[in-house]
């Protein structure tokens, strides 16, 4: 096998997700016994999330060029950066290394297609839904990306990193999110993209009857897709 090269900490609480998630998927298709070869660099989140909201996309930049030369010098052959926003800068941590870089939105975007969605709903940070980094990478892949309206993408934003980052999970939010996905699906979304790794901790399949595309668990399965081809 190949060994993954996770980009972590942003926030920790999904990182060992995409860890829980490698493991689980290597070890169905290759045996009760097998598990990934990984090497993970988990970053200090403070830092990074200052830049975000202080607009220093260069500073959060530079910190994850730095963790993606230290996985490929450690031995990865390939990098999976564990958080959607910090895609806003996946052009510099790709050109930082040779080794291939596997992009979140990708994997969302040919399991979309495979679904025969034409239409989805993004949530995710205010970076990500306000932003094109990740709405443009999926129109790549023929899809209409929707968003909520103002203040509802206040009040996910909000619930990211006030809670989910945290390690809370609340039903007030799940049913405020609940609420949100309702709309966007009235406006015309076949699927909801849960665009922030975080999400998927809260809103799982049995909480709604629109079908969810959780950007953690595609981009885990394409981390693990990568590690098994020959």
């Amino acid at each position: 096998m190949r060994t993954i090269g996770l980009i972590g900490g942003m926030s920790w609480e999904s990182s060992a997700e995409y860890y829980r998630l490698i493991n689980q998927r290597v070890r169905a298709q290759l045996g009760p016994l097998r598990s990934a070869p990984m090497l993970m660099y988990s970053v200090d989140f403070g830092p990074v999330a200052q830049a975000q909201h202080d607009g220093r996309w260069d500073d959060a930049a530079q910190i994850l060029e730095d963790a993606a030369r230290r996985l490929q010098a450690g031995g990865a052959d390939c990098v999976v950066l564990c958080t959607n926003t910090m895609h806003r800068v996946a052009p510099r941590i790709e050109a930082a290394v040779s080794i291939p870089f596997l992009h979140i939105a990708d994997a969302v975007g040919r399991a979309a297609v495979q679904a025969g969605t034409l239409a989805v709903g993004l949530l995710g940070t205010a970076f990500t839904m306000e932003q094109d980094f990740l709405k443009a990478r999926l129109a790549e892949h023929g899809l209409s990306v929707l968003v909520p309206e103002a203040e509802e993408r206040k009040a996910v934003h909000k619930i990211i990193y006030e809670e989910l980052c945290v390690g809370i999970i609340s039903d007030t939010s799940r049913q405020a999110y609940l609420r949100i996905i309702a709309a966007l699906a009235a406006r015309g979304a076949q699927t909801i993209v849960l665009g922030c790794t975080e999400i998927g901790l809260l809103i799982k399949p049995e909480h709604t009857d629109l079908p969810l595309l959780d950007t953690t668990e595609l981009h885990a399965q394409a981390a693990v897709a990568f590690a098994v081809q020959d």
